[in-house]
């Protein structure tokens, strides 16, 4: 079951924007055989240009589901941002059940060279953000930065119980980088 927290920013969340938008997500519920609760985290903001962004964040057992859409229509973005999340749930499945392509991408990233040197320009913190680490293995946590379109992801390596991160290398590839 999943329950709701949804917020907006410059606009006033309706019964019938509500309404659309838990049923709309609650269809990813067929997804999910597990039968744990989740929460969707939904935020609806508006800009001074009349354009819409809504973005869905759902931390479940395994994976946090995260999609974000952009436009002029609100209920166009909320319908992009349910097919966005299905589709990364379908993925995730898909890979988690196919056992050949699970072992190549294992040996895959085992070839991978660590230490890397990451250069980035000095700059100033602007957000700080604290997550749940879920200790996952390094398949895991590729997939799941590449399910957030993110370039890096945190996570405890549940082989060794330490932080570890991967990232996304200049050359296409996945890097690792852990703690001790």
């Amino acid at each position: 079951m999943i329950k709701f927290n949804i917020r907006g920013e410059n606009i006033e969340v309706t019964d019938a924007l509500r309404d659309y938008v838990e049923e709309r997500i609650s269809n990813l519920e067929k997804y999910f055989n597990d039968g744990h609760e989740m929460t969707a985290h939904v935020s609806l903001k508006v800009y001074k240009d009349k354009t819409g962004k809504v973005e869905v964040t759902i931390p479940a057992k395994q994976i946090t589901l995260r999609a974000e859409d952009k436009s002029r229509d609100l209920y166009n973005s909320i319908d992009a941002v349910q097919e966005k999340l299905a589709r990364q749930i379908r993925k995730y499945k898909t890979r988690m059940n196919t056992k050949s392509e699970h072992t190549a991408l294992a040996e895959e990233f085992a070839e991978l060279a660590l230490g890397d040197e990451v250069t980035e320009p000095v700059s100033k913190l602007v957000r700080t953000k604290n997550v749940d680490l879920k200790p996952m293995n390094v398949d895991e946590a590729s997939l799941q930065m590449e399910m957030l379109e993110h370039d890096f992801f945190f996570f405890i390596d549940g082989d060794t119980d330490q932080p570890a991160v991967v990232y996304k290398r200049s050359d296409g590839n996945v890097g690792l980088i852990e703690g001790k």
